[in-house]
């Protein structure tokens, strides 16, 4: 429901409790009139070294998710965003939707996932053949692969940063982000993908566009402009992208 501060919606975010960056992300945006929530899935232990250590991650994140969900819609927002991806990607097209289904059959509220919007941004891109990075481990990457595979596109690469906790993924650096898409970018690939939430990405995101001459997708900004374009809010955004400044 809006308010005074988000006269033109109010979006509930689900962030794990080691997020520092979607809500950063959302607010530098500046949409007047949309205001956000925060729910937060509290993760005790944040190491995600290995396979091991990141699927135990996804256990605190499943276990947690509703409480976050609940304290969140106290706030009685008009849509709910997925601020984490990962989950999001887990199971492929059909994973994604279930989540998606689940979430709304337990809240009565549209749902903005990482998936979706990276799938509904590179259509609207028109970009099919696609690299794309994350700050995860391999069994994640895999997981991201399917779906995008499953959705209908090319994955000509796909790598993780393997950071080791999840508030390292917040510590990556530009340098290191740039040997990264320097490695996986060629000229077949159509768009540059990042996932993973709470690496920092928007901005630079949009210096490589010009630089690179091809859409570069940052996860936070596909969320939020599938969230407004969702909710019938069409502005556009300077310093996010393509994808929030043109469409």
């Amino acid at each position: 429901m809006t308010n005074v501060v988000g006269p033109r919606a109010v979006f509930g975010v689900i962030v794990p409790s080691t997020n520092t960056v979607v809500e950063h992300d959302y607010w530098r945006a500046g949409i007047d009139g949309v205001a956000y929530r925060a729910g937060s899935m509290h993760i005790a232990d944040p190491t995600i070294s290995g396979d091991a250590g990141f699927e135990a991650l996804l256990v605190q994140i499943r276990a947690s998710i509703d409480n976050a969900v609940r304290d969140a819609l106290t706030a009685e927002p008009d849509r709910l965003v997925m601020g984490m991806s990962a989950e999001t990607f887990w199971g492929g097209v059909e994973g994604n939707a279930a989540f998606e289904k689940r979430l709304r059959d337990r809240t009565g509220l549209p749902v903005t996932t990482g998936a979706s919007s990276c799938r509904e941004a590179l259509h609207t891109l028109g970009a099919r053949r696609i690299a794309v990075f994350s700050p995860y481990q391999p069994v994640a990457d895999r997981e991201v692969g399917r779906f995008f595979t499953e959705a209908g596109f090319d994955v000509a690469a796909i790598t993780g940063l393997r950071c080791p906790t999840a508030m390292d993924i917040a510590r990556v650096e530009e340098p290191q982000l740039r040997e990264t898409i320097a490695a996986l970018d060629g000229p077949g690939v159509e768009a540059i993908v990042q996932v993973g939430t709470n690496l920092s990405f928007v901005g630079l995101a949009e210096t490589l566009e010009a630089e690179l001459g091809k859409p570069v997708v940052a996860i936070n900004s596909a969320t939020l402009w599938h969230a407004l374009r969702e909710h019938g809010i069409d502005d556009q955004v300077k310093g996010a992208g393509t994808l929030l400044r043109e469409h």
